[in-house]
Parts: C-alpha cells; structure tokens; sequence
C-alpha cells in the first residue's frame, strides 16, 4: 500500500492559447484519512487542480498518482474510489433527486436493493426526503447543492473530492453540511478533498489546508503551525456607519476595507493605545478575536506576500 493516497509532482496545467499557467509545478501529498482544505480567490487555480486529482483534466505537465498510479492511466480506480462533486452537474437536470441518488449508488456497485436503502439513507442524512420526486431542474440553488453532496456519497466510496460544498447554503444547512462531512471522516474514515471560500466555518473540520495564489500553492499545513505566522496579532473588527468611518491611528492599514466594515490586525503590546483612542461614539460594534484561518488565507494570499511553504 503506498505510504501517501494522492502524490502530486510538478503539477502544471497550461489552457490552449492562455499565455500564464493555470497551475505552476505543485508538489503535495494528501493521506489516507485526512480532511483536506483547499482556499484561494477566484482564479487561483483550485478546480483546475481538483479535476486533475479525479481525472477530468489532463497535466500539461508532471503527474498525479492516486494509490500509487497514475490517474491520467486508471480512470477506472477513481471512478471506484472516488466521490467527486463538481460546482455544477447538468448531467443529473433531467432526472428527479431519487433517480439521480439511486443510479449513482448503483452504478458504483450497489445492488438495486441496497441502492434504494442508499437513496432512503442520503435523504434523510442531508434533510430534502420531502424532495424525493421533485425534477432536479426545479430545485433551488441551496437544494441542488445538497443533493449534489448526497450523490458524491452514494456508494460509501472511500475519498469525497468536494467543489465549494457549502455554497447557495443558508447558516443552518452549512452547519448540517459541515457536521455530516465531519461525521463521516470520523466513523468512517473517508478522505475528504475540498475547495472552499468559507474559511471561518472549514476551519471547524480542516484538518490540514493548502492556500493558493495565482496557480501556486504557496502554504501547505496544519492550521495551528501556519497560524504562528499571525497568531501574535489580534483581529479588530470595527462596524460604523457606511461613510462614516471612526478614527484609528493613521500607522494601521486595514486588512478588510468594506462600507460600513474595517478589520485590522494589531500587536497585542499595542491594543491598550489603540483602545484608548478610539471614540466609541463613532462605533456601531467593536469585535475583537484571535487570528483565525481566514486571517492566515488572508495574511498569505497578500498581493506583497512572498511565497512560502510549510510542511
């Protein structure tokens, strides 16, 4: 058995005619068991290198070998093992969200019985039973989503490869959302691979994350050893009237500048000044935290961050 489930090396992926690469020699291990987080602003390079992990997309350059061969070469081993989600799946529009669970459970080997006790399971596990005989195509955003995470699980495959899982959800589904994937790594032990904006809630199951930047995963890690780089600092959340926004020493630069919303990240031998000049007058709400793993997505993804990488 390989030591590592998914070994990338020298990743690159080049689109005909684009001038720039969409992906640039990435190199990283993924284990067996592990949930793993990919974060990165649009464009950076992040399905390219999720569909390349599934065998959707073909290297330019260097390879990808899932259980030690090649994915390019053995399409079949991860049809078998793998569970992929993608940001859309036209392919399922014309049947209803039974059909489209049922046919998925049995063309990965379910017989049609246990493929119907899989469809009863994933319906009540992700809440849409009510959904049962409703066409795809009629569905919601947040609905086709969650059916989308039901297919990938269909079959009790191993490894869940899962594209932006958690968008189009309101606040209670992506906690439904977050706590079955959770669950599911924990009692089964599958490996979760996934893309996601939503830093603040990933960091609830992420294991270990990757961050990307214009095609470069330039900070690989468990989010505790990554955080050390800013966790000496504290987040300041700030909320004002839109236009209106309080005073603060002109020697701090806000690292989120929003109407209505700045956040800035201070030293903590620092915050008694900074408190002290503050005119609470001209504060809406005043939130003040420890670094997060959005604040490392943000603190990496900088434009004058140099590129780093830590085991």
């Amino acid at each position: 058995m390989p030591k590592h489930l998914f070994e990338l090396t020298n990743l690159g992926k080049q689109y005909p005619k684009a001038d720039d690469w969409a992906l640039k020699d990435v190199n990283l291990t993924i284990d067996q068991g592990e949930i793993f987080g990919l974060l990165g602003e649009n464009g950076a390079g992040k399905s390219t290198l999720v569909k390349q992990l599934v065998g959707l997309m073909k290297p330019t350059k260097g390879s990808v070998l899932f259980q030690g061969k090649d994915v390019a070469n053995n399409h079949m081993r991860t049809a078998i093992d793998i569970g992929y989600m993608p940001q859309t799946a036209g392919s399922l529009n014309h049947m209803t969200v039974r059909e489209s669970i049922y046919f998925s459970a049995h063309l990965r080997g379910l017989s049609r019985h246990d493929s119907k006790l899989e469809v009863d399971r994933l319906l009540k596990l992700w809440q849409i039973e009510n959904l049962r005989d409703k066409s795809n195509q009629k569905l919601s955003g947040g609905q086709q989503r969650l059916l989308r995470l039901a297919v990938a699980m269909a079959g009790r495959l191993p490894v869940l490869i899962l594209d932006e899982p958690t968008n189009d959800l309101d606040p209670v589904r992506r906690k439904l959302a977050w706590d079955n994937l959770r669950q599911l790594n924990q009692k089964q032990g599958t490996t979760i691979i996934f893309i996601t904006h939503d830093a603040i809630e990933a960091e609830k199951i992420i294991q270990r994350v990757g961050i990307m930047r214009r095609g470069n995963l330039i900070a690989v890690g468990n989010p505790k050893e990554l955080k050390k780089s800013v966790d000496q600092s504290l987040r300041l959340d700030l909320f004002f009237e839109p236009g209106h926004p309080p005073f603060v020493p002109h020697s701090l630069d806000p690292v989120i500048d929003q109407e209505g919303h700045r956040r800035y990240m201070i030293a903590w031998e620092i915050l008694p000044t900074i408190m002290a000049q503050l005119n609470l007058d001209e504060i809406d709400d005043l939130r003040l935290n420890s670094a997060s793993l959005e604040d490392l997505y943000l603190h990496y993804t900088a434009e004058d961050q140099p590129a780093e990488k830590s085991a």
